[in-house]
């Protein structure tokens, strides 16, 4: 059943926490391609079920054609929705009883190639958003946001160490002529950072890129909103499982599961030496594990 060129991140690790058995119903928060969702539907036939949300209207039309084409609608519930309607979602579905749910954090490297500015290495819009209906972009953000909040995100978001001189930059750029696309952006970002930062194993807009995409798409506030409700709509012994990316969501993750789960992972599980060759931008992943 190998749909996709796209390889979902600590794929093995999930499916070995999650342990899927035969006739279990899962929810896939942030389904994208589907990766992590064949490998659930893989263990948990005949009867066992996926209900899949993906919130940009795209990327959920082409990944449910996919599944209509490989047969796999009869055990998975696709929905076009934020899964901080988690809750609403699952009683309008009548998805029940539900013994894992996965949230996979990272965004999908199909949006790499969406041509909505996600990445640093193609000359498009400032957009970043997942859903086109939300009104903010990265342009606004760049082009009309006071210094002050545009160096806010950049380090907090994006744990960037020059945001300061980034934002005075972008400031003092936005000054002269809007700035509309990536490689304006980008070399906004070479210019106000040392020469040594543009030779690193990372490439210099990554952190900046990174937190104009969390801040577009509100990412911390959705994941606050969500994890309650899933553990709410969780099984007695269900399992909940997150892949953060980043130090802020994984520091919400911690907490969380401390506070309410019996925690399964003591220490977050990282992606293999091999996976982070096959998959790069697996590098940062980290899997939480908790039991209700």
């Amino acid at each position: 059943m190998h749909i996709s060129k796209h390889i979902p991140v600590l794929q093995k690790e999930v499916i070995e926490y999650l342990n899927p058995k035969p006739n279990e119903n899962f929810i896939d928060c942030t389904i994208g391609e589907g990766g992590h969702t064949l490998a659930i539907l893989e263990k948990n036939g005949p009867e066992g079920k996926v209900l899949g949300i993906e919130w940009d209207p795209e990327l959920y039309r082409e990944t449910k054609e996919k599944f209509v084409r490989f047969n796999l609608t009869g055990r998975t519930v696709l929905v076009n929705n934020s899964y901080t309607n988690l809750k609403e979602i699952v009683e309008r579905e009548k998805f029940q009883p539900i013994s894992g749910i996965l949230f996979d954090l990272g965004f999908s490297s199909w949006h790499l190639e969406s041509g909505r500015g996600f990445s640093f290495e193609k000359n498009e819009p400032l957009d970043m958003r997942y859903n086109p209906e939300n009104p903010l972009t990265a342009e606004k953000i760049v082009n009309n946001w006071p210094e002050r909040e545009v160096e806010k995100i950049l380090r907090e978001y994006g744990e960037e160490r020059f945001a300061r001189k980034i934002a005075k930059e972008i400031i003092q750029e936005r000054k002269t002529k809007p700035i509309k696309t990536t490689f304006q952006l980008v070399e906004v970002i070479k210019k106000s950072t040392p020469i040594w930062y543009h030779h690193r194993k990372i490439h210099p807009a990554t952190r900046t890129f990174q937190a104009l995409r969390i801040a577009v798409n509100d990412e911390l506030k959705n994941l606050e909103i969500a994890l309650p409700q899933a553990l709410e709509i969780l099984e007695k012994g269900g399992k909940l499982a997150v892949i953060s990316f980043h130090s802020l969501e994984d520091r919400i993750v911690k907490k969380f599961f401390r506070e309410n789960l019996k925690v399964i992972t003591k220490k977050p599980i990282r992606p293999s030496l091999e996976e982070i060759e096959l998959n790069p931008r697996s590098r940062p992943a980290k899997l939480r594990v908790g039991q209700k």
